[in-house]
């Protein structure tokens, strides 16, 4: 499933980055209160599939996980280490 990385159509302009740059917030408020990455990581992803499977059918759900399978098995994530991701996958 190709799946672009653009906003869909409906999505309020701005929303997305906005989103991003409180999440960017949230992490650098928990790295800073020294709390473990795979924690921090665990609990984003956690609260991210469970908006995503209260708003997107399954398939598209999984459509959006496999471009993030993706990105991590081509080495695209690991090229951009140190920049922030949010609100790219």
């Amino acid at each position: 499933m190709d799946m672009s990385m653009t906003p869909p159509p409906d999505m309020p302009e701005g929303d997305l980055a906005f989103a991003g740059q409180i999440i960017d917030k949230a992490i650098e408020h928990m790295m800073e209160k020294r709390l473990n990455s795979l924690a921090i990581a665990s609990a984003l992803l956690g609260g991210a599939m469970g908006v995503l499977t209260r708003t997107l059918p399954d398939k598209l759900v999984v459509g959006i996980l496999q471009n993030a399978i993706d990105s991590v098995e081509s080495g695209d994530m690991r090229r951009q280490a140190g920049k922030d991701h949010a609100g790219e996958a």
